[in-house]
């Protein structure tokens, strides 16, 4: 039986054994980037072999953080009972400095302020004893 209360609480991720040490990462504050060591490439979101080469050979790295927005949406309408608080909120696209790109949100700043190009920050939110979620912000010296 489906408990209602769940529909106000927001899913938290479940980590697995190929995104543990990247869930570790970001509840120690760090973005970690997954390294191919066989063929140099660099890849977001973990996972056993390397999406470019499908070596094992692979190693977290820390990010630097920075990134650009690629794309982005302005969401409006809550997709349940959970995010009605947050709306207006903005989903984004980043391509990190490192060059792969990942889907986060926007924090710390104007969500129909975000424009594309506009440099972010990484800042990790911790949601319980055991996950942080990477969210963006604007540079310092950047509107949003």
């Amino acid at each position: 039986m489906i408990d209602p209360a769940d529909a106000h609480r927001k899913p938290l991720p479940v980590p697995d054994a190929d995104t543990r040490a990247y869930w570790q990462g970001l509840r120690e504050g760090r973005l970690l980037l997954q390294h191919c060591r066989a063929c140099g490439a660099v890849q977001f979101y973990q996972q056993a072999l390397c999406r470019a080469c499908g070596a094992e050979d692979l190693e977290h790295r820390p990010a630097s953080g920075r990134g650009r927005v690629h794309a982005f949406s302005v969401v409006h309408r809550a997709p349940g009972p959970a995010f009605r608080g947050d709306v207006p909120y903005c989903v984004l696209l980043v391509e990190l400095e490192e060059g792969p790109r990942m889907i986060s949100a926007l924090t710390g700043g104007d969500p129909m302020a975000v424009r594309f190009e506009m440099e972010v920050e990484l800042v990790c939110e911790p949601q319980d004893d055991r996950i942080s979620l990477p969210k963006f912000r604007p540079r310092p010296g950047t509107r949003a």
